[in-house]
């Protein structure tokens, strides 16, 4: 995770471990990504993302941090060193694991019956299987209580319907994690996407993460046996608690493409030349040059303290809150000041500033907004819940 020049000396705050995870994830972004994601971008798609997954499964880091059914057993902070590096290539890369591990897998391996589990997760860590996650609707983002799509009893049966908006994967996937009402409270349904009256539209016309597969899922009578539901959590505790994992993945994610605007900034400031000089020389170019990198250094080092704790069990979710907030916000300040300094080209996707700033405006938003956070870390400042 070492940018051009490493001033603070993060990568020596590293075990040769977790530095092995970072580098092996750089090498299959290098060989196999970054050659090819700024035409993803363009066509706003990603062609053959069976393989793309497939290649990501057998190096590992598809449900990384979870243990056992052929996932690899890693560290937080290996996953989140994973999430940086998958990031610096593309924010929808990083979408695509996280969803798969952290919200799909993790809800099978954390709520799921055993069954569930053998049936579903050694596939999905292999990349053989690709999963999404429904839980936002097109009235329900900030306020998943209030969602519409709901689960009835027929029979011993389950017969869902409603909607599900933003799910990323959702055309691609083989399973869909979804979360509905039913007269015993939210629960979590396990629906195979061959199932009669399931559906997930493209959505098009995206400006951010056109290197992404983000769908509309449609459930209109979709019958799903009794041992569907996920038995082991009830309530918004599930999908709020797997939420809660893929956030802690953008706290390292989005240092990522900071990084890589970093990175781009200081080759081109050393390259451009105006007035006679290489603008790199000039005093106001070294000042955003500067500012970038001391935002970045703080963020790692916010993301690294947070995956120390999840690992010693002692992460509590307000400090995720607290991650992704300053995390999301300053890499996005980064890519923005980075494109200043690229100037006109900043906004070519030639250079990959422009598609990383745009991606971020995103990962602004999703898994809970700046208005959210900022009231989860309101509240645990002051005691007062201030979100009605």
């Amino acid at each position: 995770m070492t940018p051009v020049n490493d001033l603070a000396g993060l990568n020596e705050l590293l075990t040769p471990e977790e530095r092995a995870v970072g580098a092996s994830v750089r090498q299959l972004c290098a060989e196999r990504i970054d050659p090819y994601v700024g035409e993803w971008f363009e066509q706003g798609d990603i062609p053959r993302i069976r393989e793309l997954t497939k290649e990501l499964g057998a190096l590992g880091v598809l449900g990384m941090h979870l243990e056992g059914y052929g996932c690899a057993g890693m560290s937080a902070t290996e996953y989140g060193i994973a999430c940086l590096e998958l990031e610096a290539s593309d924010s929808g890369v990083r979408s695509l694991v996280s969803v798969q591990g952290s919200l799909a897998m993790f809800a099978l391996w954390r709520y799921g019956s055993e069954e569930q589990k053998q049936r579903w997760l050694p596939a999905m860590a292999a990349g053989d299987a690709i999963g999404c996650f429904g839980l936002t609707e097109p009235d329900a983002g900030s306020d998943p209580a209030s969602m519409r799509t709901k689960a009835r009893r027929d029979g011993t049966d389950w017969i869902l319907d409603g909607r599900k908006m933003w799910i990323t994967n959702g055309s691609v996937a083989d399973v869909a994690i979804v979360w509905a009402q039913t007269e015993d409270g939210v629960r979590g349904f396990v629906v195979p996407t061959d199932t009669p009256g399931f559906s997930a539209p493209l959505i098009k016309h995206k400006l951010s993460l056109r290197a992404s597969i983000t769908s509309e899922l449609v459930l209109d009578g979709v019958r799903l046996p009794a041992d569907a539901m996920l038995p082991e959590v009830r309530g918004l505790k599930g999908p709020l608690g797997c939420l809660n994992e893929a956030r802690y993945g953008i706290v390292w994610g989005a240092m990522g493409a900071a990084r890589t605007c970093l990175e781009a900034a200081i080759e081109y400031a050393g390259q451009r030349t105006q007035f006679g000089r290489p603008i790199a020389a000039f005093q106001l170019t070294q000042q955003k040059l500067v500012d970038m990198t001391l935002e970045y250094t703080k963020g790692v080092l916010l993301a690294l303290h947070l995956g120390r704790r999840k690992d010693a069990g002692s992460l509590r979710p307000e400090q995720v809150s607290l991650g992704k907030l300053n995390n999301v916000r300053e890499a996005l300040d980064i890519c923005r000041t980075a494109r200043t300094v690229l100037g006109a080209n900043g906004i070519s996707l030639e250079f990959p500033v422009i598609r990383h700033m745009n991606n971020l405006e995103s990962v602004l938003t999703y898994e809970g907004t700046v208005e959210m956070h900022t009231l989860v870390l309101g509240q645990a400042l002051t005691g007062h819940a201030a979100f009605r």
